[in-house]
């Protein structure tokens, strides 16, 4: 890897020289090549993939900057991305961790609350992005329903069905987009700034205490969808939810939307990782449609 053309590249954006001295590979992605570049006096975090995903390092690049602009929950400030001949890549702000607290946990609930009150008069985004590395189309809509029913549960579904999973899951998800509406009876979510991709693993505390959220899927639409997301593989606190509510209270109708809303990612999950999520994905539809009925 030639990580003097990207160092180049940070010269550019920062102002600032910048001579790589040491590379090391940081583990853990599921979908990206992650390094720590240090030079004489600064760090970077670095991402890289295929040329041909520029563009969802670009998205990326931009939903960090529109979180960092409501200055409330702190990401990693975005440096720089672009492509080299053999990678696409992006160039953060590198971070260090510390362990979390009470007091960070109640912090972060409060901070997300805030971001959440970042309203916009649309839901979608100003362009598509990716969930994991699915493309997840944005385009704007005044109707949250319908965004919700074309541009999640039926894209994810469609994307199933070619994937080879037809049968019960189609059947079944068809009679719950035609049902949806019940869920939304005297509810009418507002366009808030989502993180879109808010799972325990994007979420941490820095060195000083201070919560960071990170990997963002960013777009307008109801915040109930966030939250929803939180609890679908835990790693949130009670602290947590307290403080969110403190901020700004849920609906009761929560309680149900918010397994209609982790579909979406259930859906994903078995279009990205393959049928050890088909049987979850079928007793959802099932469980939400009970609800409905």
């Amino acid at each position: 890897m030639n990580w003097q053309l990207i160092s180049e590249q940070i010269e550019i954006a920062t102002g600032m020289a910048f001579r790589v001295s040491s590379v090391r590979a940081i583990h853990g992605g599921d979908i990206n090549s992650a390094f720590r570049l240090q030079g004489e006096g600064e760090t970077y975090f670095v991402k890289l993939n295929r040329t041909d995903l520029v563009t969802m390092f670009e998205a990326e690049f931009a939903g960090l900057q529109e979180m960092a602009n409501t200055q409330t929950v702190r990401v990693p400030a975005p440096v720089v991305c672009g492509k080299t001949a053999e990678h696409a890549f992006l160039a953060l702000e590198n971070l260090e961790f510390g362990s979390s607290s009470k007091a960070s946990d109640r912090l972060l609930g409060r901070q997300l609350a805030q971001m959440h009150q970042q309203i916009q008069p649309y839901f979608g985004w100003q362009r598509d992005n990716t969930i994991g590395s699915t493309k997840q189309p944005n385009s704007k809509s005044d109707d949250w329903l319908n965004f919700w029913r074309e541009q999640r549960l039926e894209y994810q579904l469609k994307l199933a069905a070619d994937n080879g999973y037809r049968g019960k899951l189609q059947a079944n998800g068809e009679l719950l987009l035609s049902d949806m509406e019940v869920l939304f009876y005297n509810y009418r979510p507002k366009p808030s700034l989502l993180h879109g991709d808010l799972w325990g693993g994007n979420a941490a505390v820095d060195k000083n205490g201070s919560p960071v959220v990170f990997d963002p899927a960013c777009y307008y639409g109801d915040r109930e969808a966030d939250l929803a997301m939180t609890e679908l593989f835990g790693g949130f606190s009670q602290d947590f939810y307290a403080a969110y509510q403190e901020v700004w209270s849920l609906d009761q109708g929560y309680a149900v939307r918010k397994i209609f809303y982790n579909l979406y990612h259930i859906l994903n999950h078995l279009n990205l990782f393959g049928g050890g999520y088909l049987r979850q994905a079928e007793n959802t539809i099932a469980m939400i449609r009970s609800e409905i009925s």
